[in-house]
């Protein structure tokens, strides 16, 4: 009887799915951890984290997952591509326009195609970015883009946007060594749950909404790019991390009828003059700002407060998430929570001014 409970244990050690995942204590990709961590199937995970400090290593440590301390921005990247030689799957959750880290992680699943003959899997980390016109905040009937429609997806420049890194990847997959999944989320608000957050080590806030947020309290009123007409797909960071578990479950369970490509990650869209106008109520109540209605960004607060951003606040963006919901992907969060959203997010930054 024991010879036999040995023997299984080994069974269940040799048939743990190895999981590489970057980006692990972001907005993004801790929400998508924590889910892993909390999967029905979580004992069959052999997770590796990339981070940056030994207390937060530590700390993922008492979740049993694994680390390995270092940084995109390393001069030598070879650890990147020793973690995903190893890997079964790889979860990109970081900084999706720095191509030689991604080409270290391509380089290392190669190594792990050739040595098993079998091709691993890359969940990667874009953004709608690749959608974005010229429209400087006004109304566009700029093409509206489904993650179906890959022909046009795949003729996108490599000068648009995440473009740089996305190519090499979907290459990659054409060459056969990689499947490759780009989830693409759009603007992703709300507060992530989970045991990253209880810890204390995954990012809380937003990276897009900031941006206006920063520069609206700084000139002590709501503002826009132009008229502030134009629009952006948005999905709460839940929703969003729950297309990610939905698209990891549908390719374990058959990787052959899983389309590979773009997911986006959208549930609505909102226009810039709604979200300004929301910063510019919430300023007047904590009498920083005197006007609830926002005015649009003269050049010099642009470059002021904005430098080289203030052009993606003015651009369109339009995407449909028809792939995820064929999945069964069923966002539940709506305008009304972003509204509210962008309303405790103008508390949250203006107390620390």
């Amino acid at each position: 009887m024991k010879m036999k409970m040995h023997y299984e244990a080994r069974i269940s050690v040799a048939f743990k799915l190895n999981i590489f995942f970057t980006g692990v204590t972001g907005y993004i990709g801790g929400s998508v951890l924590s889910r892993l961590l909390k999967h029905k199937d979580a004992a069959s995970f052999h997770i590796t984290a990339l981070v940056r400090s030994t207390d937060k290593a530590e700390k993922l440590k008492t979740l049993g997952v694994n680390t390995i301390i270092g940084s995109y921005s390393n001069e030598d990247l070879t650890f990147l591509k020793e973690a995903a030689s190893k890997a079964d799957v790889v979860i990109t959750a970081v900084d999706c326009d720095n191509l030689p880290p991604a080409q270290a992680i391509l380089d290392g699943l190669k190594l792990k195609y050739e040595a098993s003959s079998k091709a691993p899997i890359l969940i990667h980390t874009s953004g709608t970015g690749i959608l974005v016109d010229d429209a400087r905040g006004l109304a566009s009937e700029h093409i509206h883009y489904s993650d179906v429609e890959t022909d046009k997806l795949n003729a996108l420049p490599v000068t648009t946007p995440h473009r740089n890194v996305d190519i090499p990847i979907l290459e990659a997959d054409k060459a056969g060594f990689i499947k490759a999944y780009v989830v693409t989320p759009s603007t992703v608000f709300g507060k992530p749950e989970g045991p990253l957050i209880e810890l204390g080590i995954q990012n809380g806030h937003s990276m897009q909404l900031p941006w206006l947020l920063k520069a609206s309290i700084a000139r002590k009123q709501g503002g826009h790019i132009g008229k502030g007409l134009n629009r952006w797909p948005a999905v709460h960071v839940e929703d969003n991390a729950d297309l990610y578990l939905i698209l990891f479950d549908a390719i374990r369970a058959n990787p052959d009828k899983v389309p590979r490509g773009y997911y986006f990650a959208e549930n609505f869209d909102y226009s810039y003059l709604e979200a300004s106008t929301v910063i510019a109520e919430t300023l007047v109540e904590l009498g920083i700002g005197t006007d609830p209605k926002p005015t649009d960004f003269t050049i010099e607060e642009s470059e002021k407060y904005l430098g080289p951003l203030w052009f993606w606040l003015g651009t369109n963006c339009y995407a449909k998430a028809d792939r995820g919901r064929a999945l069964g992907w069923k966002p539940k969060y709506g305008k009304e929570a972003y509204l509210a959203d962008i309303k405790s997010e103008v508390k949250f930054y203006a107390q620390q001014q």
